[in-house]
């Protein structure tokens, strides 16, 4: 199934899980899986309004979100109600499992934002991730999660690099 099949979306429901405990759980549509990238569509699953002061993300927004079982990162695009695009929201994650109707994802607390226009990037949550310990527990995965970040900072910063990734 593909993003632009007119096929309905298969329920699941992703599980954001963020240092070893369940952050969020939302439903969302299965949208596409081809063995390695996992594509799901879900409205804003927060409580109100979320302003960054960069973004607000608020009822009616729709995060068309892509998740990789091989890459420590997720992307998600953010639409407002009326489809304008707001931009992309990127977590750095470990790689995602889809088990039956759950896809499960580590949160690394790493996250980068793109504007639309392409004219604001920014790197967030250096200081949570810092704060983590996970360069005590877990080396390699502090390495893949910052060459992770890197990557998507380097993919967003150059025109059409972010959308490559969603094609």
């Amino acid at each position: 199934m593909s993003v632009n099949s007119a096929e309905p979306a298969r329920p699941v429901d992703v599980v954001l899980v963020k240092g070893g405990r369940m952050k969020i759980r939302y439903a969302a549509g299965l949208l596409a899986d081809d063995g390695t990238r996992i594509t799901v569509r879900a409205p804003w699953a927060g409580d109100g309004v979320r302003d960054f002061g960069f973004v607000r993300f608020e009822a009616g927004d729709v995060f068309t979100e892509y998740y990789w079982r091989d890459r420590w990162y997720a992307v998600k695009e953010v639409r407002d109600a009326s489809g304008a695009l707001k931009g992309w929201y990127c977590d750095v994650t470990r790689p995602a499992v889809l088990s039956g109707g759950e896809l499960v994802v580590e949160d690394l607390d790493l996250d980068l934002w793109r504007s639309a226009d392409g004219t604001d990037v920014r790197r967030l949550d250096e200081d949570e991730f810092e704060e983590s310990g996970l360069a005590g527990r877990d080396p390699a995965a502090t390495a893949a999660a910052l060459a992770a970040l890197d990557e998507l900072e380097a993919l967003a910063t150059v025109g059409g690099g972010l959308e490559s990734l969603l094609a």
